[in-house]
């Protein structure tokens, strides 16, 4: 003959099925960080900033570029030494931006007077002609010839004599590039006449 558990018995064993499982302490504290979580992703978080303190953020301020084209082994024409100054120039941020352009021009001192101011003309010109090529606007560039006028360098030893080493660095294009110009708008004055509407 089968005996049956008494009904007490079987009503607690069902009741004990039903009751969720007992978590551990650490478990209790994961799940109140995991609600204290969500409750803040929920709520869109608020600056304690007030709206008249909060900084303004400057555009980073851009630095003219300044490069010297030398003419030193070819007297009238760009050699590799020199292109490769112009790259460099024309990947810096004040040629990016769209700044003017300054090329002056220079020479050493054999010669006259004027034919030295056009051939430091002559090489500024080739300096632009190479920048227009390579995607330069040439309204922004300015040409100035200043011959024998300004050397870096002395033109002829102490006691005289040549110095081509002198004569080659005075051969050159010093470029300037500024930075553009910030144009800042006037402020806006409210009308008389319209601010007296009510």
């Amino acid at each position: 003959m089968r005996r049956f558990a008494p009904a007490p018995i079987i009503l607690c064993a069902t009741l004990a099925a039903c009751q969720p499982p007992q978590q551990t302490p650490a478990a209790n504290a994961m799940n109140e960080a995991d609600n204290s979580v969500a409750a803040n992703e929920a709520e869109p978080q608020r600056s304690i900033l007030r709206p008249e303190v909060v900084p303004e953020f400057e555009t980073p301020r851009i630095e003219p570029a300044k490069a010297v084209i030398g003419f030193g082994a070819s007297p009238m024409a760009l050699d590799e030494t020199a292109k490769a100054t112009v790259q460099t120039l024309l990947a810096s941020p004040a040629m990016q931006a769209g700044g003017p352009i300054i090329l002056r021009g220079h020479s050493d001192s054999r010669g006259a007077d004027g034919d030295n101011k056009v051939a430091s003309r002559i090489r500024a010109e080739k300096v632009r002609d190479y920048m227009v090529a390579k995607g330069v606007d040439k309204a922004r560039m300015t040409l100035v010839a200043l011959g024998e006028a300004r050397p870096v360098a002395p033109n002829a030893q102490e006691d005289g004599s040549d110095d081509p080493d002198g004569r080659a660095k005075n051969r050159r294009v010093e470029v300037t590039v500024a930075p553009p110009a910030i144009i800042v708008p006037p402020p806006v004055v409210p009308n008389a006449a319209e601010a007296a509407k009510p």
